[in-house]
């Protein structure tokens, strides 16, 4: 499993820009860059909170766990990433 944060689409559906969300949210664009590269390793609940009551939406709704085929097929992420933690490495022939 891996954790998808949906806020594009919340603000698509709401026809809010990231500027005017991060300025109702009291966050700077670049910190909501980070929570939707899934690259945040720390939220805060009032945080969450605060992005769930902007939106208008449910507490699973903006973070919300996909099985880990469709974070890398349909949403895109993963692709040109890098190696995420917790993923083992291939193993290398031995070169001798």
């Amino acid at each position: 499993m891996a954790i998808v944060v949906d806020i594009d689409f919340h603000l698509a559906l709401i026809g809010v820009s990231v500027g005017g969300f991060a300025e109702a949210v009291e966050i700077t664009p670049a910190d909501i860059a980070v929570l939707e590269d899934v690259r945040a390793k720390t939220v805060r609940f009032t945080t969450l909170d605060t992005i769930r009551r902007t939106l208008g939406c449910q507490p699973g709704d903006v973070p919300r766990r996909v099985p880990h085929e469709e974070t890398e097929t349909e949403s895109g992420r993963g692709r040109g990433r890098g190696r995420r933690r917790g993923r083992p490495r291939p193993l290398k022939p031995d070169a001798r």
